[in-house]
């Protein structure tokens, strides 16, 4: 039991909220252990909870799903979250991963295929459904030409050791523990990172170490 998942689901329509958790449970490797409806719900079992994860909708009434997700963090959250929506615009995708989501992915996608999904993004991978791929590449492609050419060297060594970590799916606080630092360190050497590379969110700032670790002088992470 204690390696089950822990994950709240946030979706308005308890259809998809019911049929979510038990194909999720049904799957195995994960325990649902809260559901909800609204914005008020949601960070009240996400507070009293602390799951390993939360899938939440993006359309819903009161907050939607992006903003829900900024004030998470505000808020001091760091569970990592994963938007299920049918939305396919390339702006929702953006906005979902600069307010820090780990995944994006669309609710006709085969069920396996997110019951997959989540379950990788459990484990720290970025997941995003492959009807997606092409406007990600295409806003991966567009910050890339925003990004200073020199900005990587600006790194100071502990810098890019967090950017390793952060790329590995770490939350700051797992980063505090591996480096034995506080863990508002770590959250002001992120937003130091992110200032030197141009980027807008923990997502990019991966992505960035995936694809230029050499620049950053870092291992590439696993």
């Amino acid at each position: 039991m204690n390696n089950l998942v822990r994950v709240v689901l946030v979706d308005d329509h308890r259809l998809c909220q019911k049929g979510l958790a038990e194909l999720l449970e049904r799957e195995g490797g994960f325990t649902v252990v809260g559901t909800a409806g609204n914005p008020e719900q949601a960070e009240a079992l996400i507070r009293a909870h602390t799951p390993d994860l939360v899938v939440m909708d993006l359309r819903m009434p009161l907050m939607d799903g992006v903003s829900l997700l900024r004030q998470l963090r505000a808020d001091g959250c760091e569970s990592p979250a994963v938007i299920l929506t049918m939305s396919d615009m390339q702006d929702d995708l953006a906005n979902a991963l600069r307010a820090g989501a780990r995944g994006y992915l669309l609710k006709d996608m085969d069920p396996a295929d997110i019951v997959d999904a989540i379950r990788r993004a459990a484990k720290g991978e970025l997941v995003v459904a492959p009807a997606m791929a092409a406007k990600l590449a295409q806003l991966l492609q567009g910050r890339a030409s925003d990004h200073p050419k020199d900005g990587a060297v600006k790194l100071t060594e502990r810098e890019r050791e967090i950017l390793h970590h952060v790329a590995c799916g770490k939350s700051n606080k797992a980063i505090a523990k591996i480096l034995n630092i506080s863990h508002d360190t770590v959250k002001l050497h992120v937003r130091h990172i992110l200032a030197k590379l141009n980027l807008t969110s923990r997502v990019e700032a991966a992505v960035f170490a995936v694809e230029h670790g050499d620049r950053v002088g870092m291992r590439a992470p696993p």
